[in-house]
This record gives C-alpha cells, structure tokens and sequence, in this order.
C-alpha cells in the first residue's frame, strides 16, 4: 500500500456501503421472514437444520437451566472476573445516561410533562460464525437491564453440536437475559419481531450480525423497532508525529480482522509516521491469527492518507464519519471540540479502541457506514419511549380555545375546532 494524499485518494472506495445493496438477497431474505411468518417453529427448525446443519427438533429452541450451569462450569475463573468487571464498568457508565418522568404546572392549573417508560420486552441478536461475541451480549443486554426493561430476550446461532458458546451464555446470565434461544440469522430475526409458538414477538430488536441479519432488521422495521442497520466495522486514526507505527498499525488491524469489508484508515500530517505504519501493518500480518480476513480488508479498504495539518485531518474525519476514531495526538483534548461526526472517540495512545470493545464502558454498539452523522450509539435511552402529558384545566382551554378552532380550520378539520368549542356552549 502507497501513502496517498487528499488530492488524489478516491474517498468513495473508503466510504463506500454496498453492505446490503443485493436485490437478490433481499428478496431471499423476505422469503425466509414470511416462511416463519407463516409457520413459525416448524420453519425455523428447518433452516436451522439447512443453514447451520444442527437438528434441535428433540431438545427444542430454549437455553436450559442446565445448559446454563454447564457453562458456567466451563468456563475459567479469569473469564469470569474479566466479564464481572467489565459488566460494573458497562453499568456504571449507563447509569450516568438515565433520565426521569417530569410534569411541569402552569399557574393557570395546566400541567404538562412527559412520561419516560421501559420498553416491555426487547430482543438482541448475537452473531456467531466466525468469531463470538460475549462483549455483545453485555453491551446490548446491559442498557436494557438499566433502563427497567423486564423481558430480555437473545437469539444466537448454535454451533454444530446444538449448544451456545460457554462464554456467550455466562455473559448473557450475568447481564440479565431472561430468556435464550438457539435461532441465528434471518430466521432469528423473524422470531423476534413476529413471534413462533416457542418464541413470543418484542418490542425492539438490537445487535449487530450478518447480511442476512441486517436486511431482516431492516424489513421488519416497523412491525417492531431496531436499533440501527449495522454495516463492517471501521476506525479512523488521526495520529501526529508523536504516534508509534507498533500501535497504530495494531489498531488499524484490530478492526481489519474483524471482516473482510472492514475499513481500517490512518490520517497524518507525517509522510515518514504513514510510511512506517504500513510496513509495520504488513509486518504484523505475517503472524496474525486472522490475517486472511485482515489482509483482504486491508488491502481493499485501507488507506493511509497524508493531510497538511491535524485540522485538515479532522475535517476528513468528520466527512466520513467513523464508526471509531481514534485521535493519537500530543493533546488530543484540546481538540476534542472539534470532533463531529463519528461514533466514538478515544483519545491519546493509551485509549485504543479496543479498551471500548470490552472494558471502559462506554457502550460498543455504534454506527457505522457515515451514520454518524445522524446516529448516536446503543445507549439507555434506546430501550425506553416517551410519553407526553397534556393536563389542560378549563381557564387554560378557555383563553386558547379560539386560536386553537382557529388553527384547526385553517387545516378545514372543523370536528377538531368543535371539539374544543362544545366545552364552552351555553
């Protein structure tokens, strides 16, 4: 890979997000949601049996208490002080995020306020396949847990042996999942938003997962809410000549293993820093678990961008809205103000993205694909809605009445303006 510059890098290869953009996948994926639609268990068993070559059919769809207590077996006592803290820090840091009812009175005796309520029952999604994700269940069940949502409810694609990975079922227990089934994929997702016979329907579905995944969040939107369409990771690093090419290119592959369509982008004043990190970056490929996945990433979706100054470097930061941004400067606060438009910040050489994947507690559910710009990440207020309160009293509809007819027939809905008007008829 080549250091390139502003004036003759193509951003579109580094910003693109055909994640998705598969008609004919669509289509398959709408199938499968009407197939469980319309038959609910019996259709998930059987693309259970087709995709993840697993026959459920005598043990069921549901995590046992067993199976949950064999899990905790299984797995180390390190594991389990490592996922402890980690779920303290999560809960801590969300707890920071609640917010209460209010109701506001009026001298007239009106009183007007809104109501902040829990959603009932939510579900989230953990992905399986190439990797597993307890760090997952955490992040998604944990906001939840806070906001006083009573019924939490993960869907996860079993292994070929029928089971959950010991890990993922720990974290889910410990962060307060109230039920587990073994379903994954577009399937899994059907479950949730219209209901089978095992599996009754949520309120709202988080987390991230596949392709098939993603385009089942997006067409059942609207029977239920989801959290947001997640596409490949990605991570900005804005580094000055104080960064070292050893970290820099270990975060820039920390995110590349993750999948193939993963963007991992270095942006420097410094040529001599950007050169130094790509040979490091090719270096540290050589012994990589996962390099396969981490060089294809790479390769397509890397970048190593040299801008003028750390202003202009952000300024690309903000145009393309990462996922994760990492700001490897000498005072990174003195430039946080700056920041705009990406998922989440870490700031300095001693914050690397990964700290926020497991540990710090800032939730690592975040958007991606330049929604940034728009989007917030996972957080308490996710799995809550609000509700508004109107308590007029009769002074208070007295004085507004005709403004109120008024502005209803300016919009010819007359019924509306006598509703207000037959309060007042002698």
């Amino acid at each position: 890979m080549n250091v390139e510059t502003l004036e003759n890098i193509d951003l579109s290869r580094l910003t693109r997000k055909s994640y998705g953009d598969d008609k004919g996948l669509e289509q398959r994926v709408a199938e499968i949601l009407k197939r469980v639609r319309e038959d609910g268990d019996e259709t998930i068993y059987q693309m259970t049996e087709e995709f993840d070559r697993v026959n459920l059919r005598s043990q069921g769809l549901k995590v046992t208490e067993d199976e949950l207590e064999s899990a905790y077996r299984k797995v180390g006592e390190d594991f389990l002080q490592a996922l402890r803290r980690a779920k303290e820090n999560i809960l801590r840091y969300h707890e920071k995020q609640k917010r209460v009812s209010w109701l506001d009175p009026d001298s007239d005796g009106s009183i007007l306020g809104q109501l902040l309520l829990p959603l009932q029952r939510v579900g989230v999604y953990v992905p399986g396949g190439t990797a597993s994700y307890p760090s997952s269940v955490l992040m998604n069940a944990l906001p939840a847990l806070v906001a006083g949502v009573k019924e939490i409810v993960m869907v996860s694609p079993p292994r070929s042996d029928g089971t959950l990975l010991p890990e993922v079922l720990v974290a889910a227990a410990e962060a307060g999942v109230t039920e587990i089934y073994k379903v994954g994929g577009a399937q899994g997702i059907a479950a949730l938003a219209y209901g089978t016979e095992s599996i009754s329907r949520v309120d709202k579905i988080t987390g991230p997962g596949n392709i098939y995944v993603t385009l089942a969040k997006k067409q059942v939107f609207g029977s239920v809410d989801i959290d947001m369409l997640a596409g490949p990771s990605e991570i900005l690093i804005l580094a000055d000549e104080s960064g070292r090419a050893e970290e820099l290119a270990a975060d820039l592959l920390s995110q590349a293993e993750h999948d193939r369509l993963a963007s991992a982008i270095l942006v420097s004043p410094s040529r001599t820093l950007l050169e130094e990190t790509v040979r490091e970056v090719e270096r540290q490929l050589s012994d990589l678990p996962r390099a396969e996945i981490a060089r294809a990433s790479w390769e397509t979706y890397g970048a190593a961008i040299l801008v003028a100054d750390l202003r202009e470097g952000l300024a690309l930061a903000n145009q393309i809205a990462p996922e994760h941004f990492e700001l490897v400067v000498k005072d990174p606060y003195s430039w946080l103000g700056q920041v705009k438009n990406v998922g989440a910040v870490f700031l300095g050489r001693y914050s690397p993205e990964p700290v926020g994947d497991y540990f710090a507690g800032p939730n690592h559910v975040l958007p991606t694909g330049g929604t940034a710009r728009f989007y917030s990440p996972l957080n308490v207020d996710t799995f809550m809605k609000k509700v508004s309160v109107i308590g007029y009293s009769e002074t208070a509809l007295k004085r507004d009445s005709q403004q109120i007819a008024l502005l209803a027939r300016s919009e010819g809905l007359e019924a509306h303006a006598r509703a207000v008007e037959a309060r007042f008829k002698k």
